[in-house]
């Protein structure tokens, strides 16, 4: 794990980004534990959903964990779905989740988001 980490700073620039809507980071239990909706927008699911999708997107996080050793680890999952871009991002004991519009380039965004936080 990296020292000194600040996962504030990371959502922040990560929010920062065009097309962006949210970025947190979750705790294995599926927590936000920082981060959050960008300034001025609403978000498109309940609070109780949330919780629902983040412990969901932990768990997923952890089952591709199993084939780390045979295919590598994973640097990012992203799924496409009609309105919103979902992108989780392993980083250090936690998933790093980002949300944007779903008109954002899924190759770039994602490169974007991997040069902050690596």
């Amino acid at each position: 794990m990296v020292k000194d980490r600040n996962y504030k700073s990371i959502c922040d620039q990560i929010k920062n980004l065009d097309g962006i809507r949210f970025a947190g980071i979750l705790n294995d239990k599926g927590k936000l534990i920082e981060g959050g909706m960008k300034d001025g927008l609403e978000t498109l699911s309940s609070t109780r959903d949330d919780e629902m999708l983040f412990m969901e997107l932990v768990l997923r996080v952890k089952m591709r964990q199993e084939f780390d050793s045979q295919l590598g680890k994973v640097k990012f999952a992203l799924a496409l779905r009609d309105k919103v871009l979902e992108m989780s991002f392993p980083i250090d004991k936690f998933v790093l989740f980002v949300v944007g519009e779903s008109t954002l380039s899924y190759t770039a965004a994602p490169q974007k988001i991997l040069e902050i936080i690596e």
